[in-house]
């Protein structure tokens, strides 16, 4: 018996988990795997969760503190990709225990090459059954339903920015767009593509109102349209403040926002009455001087209530017909100023002048992340974005556009044909938009 404990203990046994939300089922792969021999815990590091599934509610540090004090657990290591093969090579263990649900769906691939892999040293794979009516993506369902609080939403597009290639942002301007970017996703070879993060922008808030995009909506009309949107999602958001207004009243708006949960703002650098940046004529719109704009970012940037709440500069000059190196000279003034981000705009059909503009901002000491809006060169591939620096991609007003362009047109069938019928092959059954209130 003694023997046979001795052997144990010279045994390495491996676990892969993501342990964001710890329950019974993942206590019963590690207790079974126990008695297998020394456990390492391989901890999915939060890039290797949002690359197949939704992003993590607790970062890696704080999954790492609760793991490593489980009785069962040994050794916590990071597992950086789904795949467990690096980890494995590395520690050549003489067991892997997983639960049996990955025989299918998106991990089937992952258990075939754990297989593969430990056939090279005399490896098992262990599958205990997998416990039934318990998983994360059950609990988080259910806290869903119950929302999130301002501190976490806060916080949770810095991590996005700190764990994920690309952060996807997606516009909406009432609770139902909300939900749609809160849940639409898409699977395609192992890999969960799903929107990250809301956009409230000054243009849809506006057009959804019957308003024009001037600033006749005001930020209180629009802060309480963001409260209602977070009654019913859990993403982070980021607040289109357009010029920022007048600086006296800049800091109670920014407080009035952080205190809700916005994560962040977009100021543009352009004073005088709004105009859009997408109009053809821009021939009566200036922009701020650096020095009164980097002020701006500094108010902005003390009046905020979190330290994760981020201030985004928008340098306008490409959108006013000035040069790239115009750009470049504001952007690095504004990062020395305190912003956390730098978007930079432009209504060009193709990237090539933000692409220019990227490749030298982030070569400068200055450097931070960059966020692109290609309303207007939108044949452009998320990859060439991220090839070229961008860290952040806003999808700015495709929800209302495709909405109005759908209602415009089941409106005109139900009076051509007068009756409704003709309708129902292009819209939503009303199933569905019950299942997506319940």
């Amino acid at each position: 018996m003694e023997k046979s404990n001795h052997m144990k203990k010279n045994k390495v046994v491996y676990v892969g988990l993501s342990a964001d939300i710890l329950h019974e089922g993942h206590i019963n792969i590690l207790r079974i795997a126990s008695k297998y021999g020394r456990v390492t815990v391989g901890l999915l590091t939060d890039q290797a969760i949002a690359y197949y599934k939704k992003f993590p509610y607790l970062n890696y540090k704080q999954r790492y503190a609760t793991v490593k004090n489980l009785r069962y657990v040994n050794k916590v290591i990071p597992q950086k990709t789904l795949d467990y093969v690096p980890n494995l090579n590395l520690i050549k263990p003489n067991y892997v225990v997983h639960g049996d649900d990955w025989k299918r769906g998106i991990q089937k691939k992952t258990r075939l090459s754990v297989i593969k892999t430990l056939k090279k040293w005399s490896g098992k794979l262990i599958e205990p059954k997998y416990t039934k009516n318990i998983s994360s993506s059950l609990i988080k369902n259910e806290i869903r339903k119950i929302g999130t609080t301002p501190e976490t939403r806060i916080s949770k597009f810095k991590r996005l920015i700190n764990a994920k290639e690309l952060v996807r942002v997606l516009e909406c301007h009432n609770p139902l767009t909300g939900l749609i970017v809160e849940n639409v996703n898409y699977i395609e070879n192992q890999k969960l593509y799903e929107f990250d993060c809301m956009w409230s922008s000054s243009l849809t808030d506006s057009v959804s109102r019957g308003m024009p995009d001037n600033q006749s909506v005001d930020y209180s009309t629009r802060i309480q349209g963001v409260s209602d949107i977070f009654n019913v999602t859990t993403k982070p958001l980021i607040f289109d403040i357009d010029n920022g207004g007048s600086i006296e009243h800049l800091p109670n708006v920014v407080k009035n926002l952080d205190r809700i949960g916005v994560s962040g703002i977009i100021m543009e650098d352009k004073v005088g009455l709004k105009k859009n940046s997408l109009f053809s004529d821009q021939k009566n719109v200036k922009q701020d001087n650096i020095k009164n704009f980097c002020e701006k970012i500094r108010k902005a940037k003390n009046a905020t209530l979190s330290d994760d709440f981020f201030v985004v500069s928008r340098v306008e000059s490409l959108i006013l017909g000035k040069s790239v190196n115009d750009a470049l000279k504001r952007a690095v003034a504004y990062s020395k100023a305190g912003s956390d981000c730098i978007m930079i705009h432009s209504k060009d059909d193709n990237p090539k002048s933000i692409f220019k503009f990227s490749k030298k901002f982030l070569k400068t000491k200055y450097a931070k992340p960059l966020i692109a809006v290609p309303s207007t060169y939108s044949k452009t591939y998320e990859k060439d974005l991220v090839k070229n620096g961008f860290s952040v991609v806003i999808y700015a007003n495709h929800l209302l556009r495709s909405s109005y362009f759908s209602m415009v047109n089941t409106a005109k069938k139900i009076l051509k044909h007068k009756r409704a019928y003709e309708t129902e092959k292009n819209i939503s059954s009303l199933n569905d938009i019950l299942k997506l209130i319940k």
